[in-house]
């Protein structure tokens, strides 16, 4: 019997290292790297607000905190430019911004991007987006996508930031 008990130890071990094996991976995927094209999507807000106040922080300038108000701004216009199925115009929602009680607002307005990443890096990358982000004034932020399914950009982004009221 001592024998037989020999012989099965090691079969149930290489059984458990097998099933252990066949596990479903966990995504370990950053929600920057997350894709925002599916109608289910949601963007991480506070991940995409660290990532911009740690860029802001790297070029001298303070931190930003999330609004509610500006995010349920940030995501309407969102959801606005999918159903007009083309981006905004940034000064015509900054100029609705202000019209609301938002103090030194400024916005980008995108589409096309699938990830938080993307976009970041899209609008670091130009002069008149980034300067959106290192406002010095800003202190607020707001961020939201919308999707489209079978438009020409399919993802359309709101990047909302403003003063403390």
């Amino acid at each position: 019997m001592k024998h037989h008990a020999l012989l099965v130890l090691p079969a149930l071990a290489l059984a458990a290292c097998q099933s252990e094996s066949r596990r479903p991976a966990v995504s370990q995927t950053p929600s920057f790297y997350l894709s925002m094209a599916s109608a289910d999507a949601v963007v991480d807000s506070a991940a995409a607000r660290d990532m911009v106040s740690v860029y802001r922080r790297n070029k001298g300038l303070g931190p930003l905190a999330i609004d509610p108000d500006l995010q349920a701004a940030a995501e309407a216009e969102a959801k606005a430019m999918a159903a007009a199925d083309r981006p905004s115009s940034a000064d015509a929602f900054k100029a609705r911004l202000a019209s609301a009680g938002f103090k030194a607002p400024a916005a980008n307005v995108s589409a096309g991007y699938h990830t938080v990443a993307e976009a970041f890096s899209g609008w670091r990358e130009s002069p008149q987006h980034n300067q959106v982000l290192l406002d010095s004034r800003a202190t607020r932020i707001g961020i939201a996508t919308a999707y489209r399914p079978n438009s020409k950009y399919k993802v359309y982004w709101v990047l909302a930031v403003a003063a403390d009221r």
